[in-house]
């Protein structure tokens, strides 16, 4: 393990922000030698949403030595998805296990992020990589070329310090470091202009065996839906989505209120909840779906949801930070060995994080199309249920073309995001 020296503020690689994204890439570096320092603004543990994981986070929770450790917890097993129609009607359980023919990945986990969050800072540290929490990234600083070298911060004591390194990382989450610093953010799918709503439940109905902890889409009027996720400890997350004006008509605009009414509109979620008593906040959030216009530049990377966000009915978050993490660690490792970190090197990083990206928004939208179901299409197409089944769960290595044809036959697919590139910098010689 590499002992961090706090007396010196250079690095082999800053990280912004300590969620999924981040230490990922700071226990990978790490773990190849790289001396890595990690600035977190917020104190650990702290509240996150984002409890349910998809199969394919376990080949990265794997190779970090995470997956012995998740088993060991009082986290909720979750084997499987399924999807509840408003009048209470329930697909069959879709199990992981059906699909990935014994692969371990056939079993995920319903998390606590406070706690999930923190063991894998935990992780990281016991590699080698240095947190500091309590420190702000402000800035980027930039060499007279415009290549990134470090960071300005204020540190927990209100002091700004200057930290410096060949690649930094951005990680920061819907914080959004550089993407808000360097005017980079941008919404462009209207489509995906949705709004949630969540709280939690103690008590409330679950299923049994493998099926206590299925994740549930329970749909209601409007393309909207509820998640219902069972947690450890008789605890429930539940949370709405869907349109402002659907969700705030009538003039009600307490989120609680919101998402009681809701229930009623579907007789599953109503059934389930009865006897559930509600506890601590209420949460909301919008402005859902952005995208960075840049993956990178020189001497900087962009990862999770630092880049972008897509939407939450498929779970995609912590998968897409854990794999952007570790396509970046990977890539970054490379370039620092070869002596170069300009935006070029991140090239293949960035087409495969989009190719999930991508794949993953198709998907989105042929969910909210008003009349689709994945039910006509497989009816038309059975052929395609091992195909959409890798792309609800993660295998984003699957080539995606037929089943997008085929979905393209009921539904208006949107056109790739013709941005989200690294931005290669160019330097015009001296004189």
């Amino acid at each position: 393990m590499i002992s961090p020296n706090t007396n010196n503020n250079t690095y082999d690689a800053i990280i912004v922000g300590a969620g999924p994204a981040g230490s990922t890439t700071a226990a990978l570096l790490a773990e190849k030698g790289r001396r890595v320092v990690v600035l977190e603004r917020d104190t650990f543990p702290r509240y996150h949403v984002g409890e349910s994981l998809v199969p394919f986070c376990f080949p990265t929770l794997d190779r970090l030595g995470m997956v012995d450790k998740l088993n060991a917890t009082a986290f909720v097993k979750k084997y499987s998805v399924q999807f509840a129609t408003t009048d209470g009607r329930m697909s069959q359980p879709f199990y992981f296990s059906d699909h990935l023919d014994g692969h371990p990945a056939g079993q995920s986990w319903q998390v606590e992020r406070s706690v999930f969050d923190l063991m894998m800072v935990d992780n990281a540290r016991e590699k080698g990589a240095e947190y500091r929490f309590g420190v702000s990234a402000k800035r980027a600083i930039c060499d007279n070329s415009g290549a990134v070298v470090g960071v300005e911060a204020i540190d927990a004591d209100g002091q700004t310090i200057q930290i410096h390194a060949p690649v930094t990382i951005d990680a920061s989450g819907r914080n959004g470091f550089a993407a808000n610093t360097m005017g980079w953010k941008r919404r462009r799918d209207p489509e995906l202009n949705k709004i949630a709503l969540w709280t939690y439940y103690k008590g409330g109905k679950r299923g049994a065996g493998r099926d206590e902890g299925a994740t549930t889409v329970a749909y209601i009027p409007e393309k909207g839906w509820f998640w219902h996720i069972p947690m450890h400890d008789d605890r429930i997350s539940l949370g709405v989505v869907g349109e402002k004006d659907y969700l705030y008509r009538d003039g009600v605009k307490d989120p609680l209120k919101v998402i009681e009414r809701e229930i009623g509109c579907n007789k599953w979620v109503e059934d389930v909840m009865a006897d559930a008593e509600q506890f601590g906040e209420t949460w909301v959030t919008g402005e859902y779906s952005y995208r960075s216009e840049h993956s990178a530049t020189d001497g900087l990377v962009l990862v999770g949801d630092a880049f972008g966000f897509l939407d939450p009915v498929f779970s995609t978050g912590v998968f897409l930070a854990l794999v952007s993490g570790e396509l970046a660690a990977d890539a970054i490792d490379e370039a620092i060995e070869q002596g170069d970190v300009s935006a070029a090197r991140f090239d293949r990083f960035t087409d495969e994080f989009r190719h999930a990206i991508e794949a993953m928004r198709k998907l989105v939208y042929a969910f909210y199309t008003e009349g689709f179901s994945f039910g006509k299409l497989l009816q038309k197409h059975p052929h395609l249920r091992s195909d959409l089944t890798d792309c609800l769960i993660g295998k984003v290595s699957t080539d995606f073309t037929a089943l997008f044809e085929a979905t393209a036959e009921f539904v208006d697919l949107p056109e790739e995001l013709g941005y989200g590139r690294p931005l290669v910098i160019d330097k015009q010689p001296a004189g």
